[in-house]
């Protein structure tokens, strides 16, 4: 086993994972796992900039992260950077903060190098299973795009779309500085219409219609799963592999879409950083089952954070440590 330490900051959140990987079976045993909402995308769309205040949240829960991984003395680390910071002018100041609290470099990783580390986090314990059938289709819905994988044990096609939930509500449900509550019925037909047209898109490249197991990562699929389970708190455990429907994830959405931030905030396994961009969020999920014809949803709380540790540790195996 090689610990190792793995970051993954995108639009919305960082994350951190600490873990003893074994490459050769595919084995992974979580010793930290954590997620900080730092907002580093905050009107990136708008201005084409990091905010100073989006930067300062990062770089405090990059301090913090420093400290765990330091706690448990990981043997590498890799720190990769998704959507907001590839588009940023000021970019620099991100890299050189990081570094400085770090030590290593943000890469900032392309779509393809983003989808086989999704795909391989999501699928590599998933094999062997006689329930679930290949090809797998992942979809890893961030906050400013969704990605779409299709492959058996390695990735045979991948795509990257502009459409996350962030960035959904922020073009669509913001008012005057204000998320609508609840949105109106145009509001949900310019989601869907771009949710549609990204689809589209995603279909010129990724036969989304062949997989025969869809697998769902992130927050606003993780959260649809805790919301169907009525689960009294986020439970991880009782997420990871859990099963949605098609007809569940219908009914949770159309609740979602019609509910206030209130409502929507006493939800008990609702993260508050999510509050106003679930119902994006759901919308992508419920579209993208409807094109595909999947009746159900794998929920996967395995993503790219675990497909950078497996790939960290077979470079220490390969390098001889």
């Amino acid at each position: 086993m090689t610990r190792v330490a793995a970051i993954d900051c995108g639009t919305n959140s960082i994350r951190l994972l600490v873990a003893d990987v074994d490459p050769a079976t595919g084995e992974l045993v979580d010793l930290d796992r954590r997620m900080t909402i730092v907002r580093l995308g905050q009107g990136v769309d708008r201005t084409g900039r990091l905010a100073p205040e989006a930067l300062e949240r990062t770089f405090a829960a990059c301090r913090d992260y420093a400290a765990i991984i330091k706690e448990h003395g990981a043997e590498r680390l890799r720190f990769v950077a998704t959507s907001a910071s590839r588009d940023a002018e000021n970019r620099d100041e991100f890299v050189r903060g990081v570094m400085d609290i770090l030590g290593v470099e943000p890469e900032v990783v392309t779509g393809d190098q983003e989808a086989e580390f999704s795909f391989t986090g999501a699928t590599r314990e998933l094999t062997g299973r006689t329930d679930l059938h290949r090809p797998y289709l992942v979809v890893d819905i961030g906050g400013g795009s969704t990605e779409f994988v299709v492959g058996e044990e390695h990735v045979r096609a991948a795509r990257s779309v502009d459409v996350g939930c962030v960035r959904m509500t922020e073009r669509h449900l913001v008012r005057d500085g204000a998320v609508s509550d609840p949105p109106s019925a145009e509001q949900v037909a310019a989601i869907r219409a771009d949710i549609e047209a990204a689809l589209d898109l995603a279909e010129e490249t990724v036969p989304l219609r062949e997989a025969k197991t869809l697998v769902g990562l992130a927050g606003s699929v993780t959260t649809v799963s805790a919301i169907a389970q009525d689960l009294p708190e986020y439970d991880s455990a009782r997420i990871h592999h859990s099963r949605v429907t098609l007809d569940r994830v219908r009914e949770i959405t159309d609740r979602l879409v019609r509910s206030t931030h209130a409502e929507r905030a006493a939800v008990p396994s609702m993260h508050p950083g999510r509050v106003d961009v679930i119902a994006a969020g759901a919308l992508v999920l419920l579209a993208i089952m409807e094109r595909t014809g999947a009746e159900e949803v794998v929920v996967s709380e395995h993503d790219i954070l675990d497909g950078i540790a497996f790939k960290v540790a077979e470079e220490a195996a390969g390098n001889g440590h």
